[in-house]
């Protein structure tokens, strides 16, 4: 698995607990045995994105609001809504431009890893929407 794969993983791992427990992120990292054996750049690119996202919740789950009509976010799966959430920060906010289609490739996938069955499709579905609106 690449450094960019595992750094997103972390994020993810991250923004769970933080919903589901509230816990500051330092903390988490601390006490968390999957980030402390990382390496230092994956620990440093993780924590941009988990910040990132965390900074920019409100706005991005505005955007998951209008690209989910048909879902309440708060009725999603927390491990997909946090992995659009991330797979959107790194589209809108992220300073290092991935390009589109890698971001949506990285979401997939590790929907595929952490999610329930349908949850590939479902992330992809949201992405693929969401890019196709704002490229119109």
């Amino acid at each position: 698995m690449g450094s960019r794969r595992q750094a997103r993983e972390l994020a993810l791992q991250l923004l769970y607990q933080h919903e589901m427990s509230k816990v500051p992120l330092d903390e988490m990292q601390e006490n968390f045995e999957g980030w402390q054996s990382a390496s230092r750049s994956v620990r440093d690119f993780a924590d941009r994105l988990a910040r990132g996202t965390l900074q920019h919740a409100d706005e991005i789950d505005g955007h998951l609001e209008k690209q989910t009509s048909h879902w309440r976010l708060d009725r999603l799966a927390v491990v997909d809504r946090n992995i659009l959430r991330l797979a959107l920060y790194e589209l809108l906010y992220h300073d290092e431009a991935t390009p589109p289609a890698v971001v949506l490739d990285e979401a997939i996938e590790i929907a595929k890893k952490f999610g329930a069955e349908e949850s590939a499709r479902f992330v992809n579905g949201v992405l693929d929407g969401y890019l196709k609106r704002a490229a119109g």
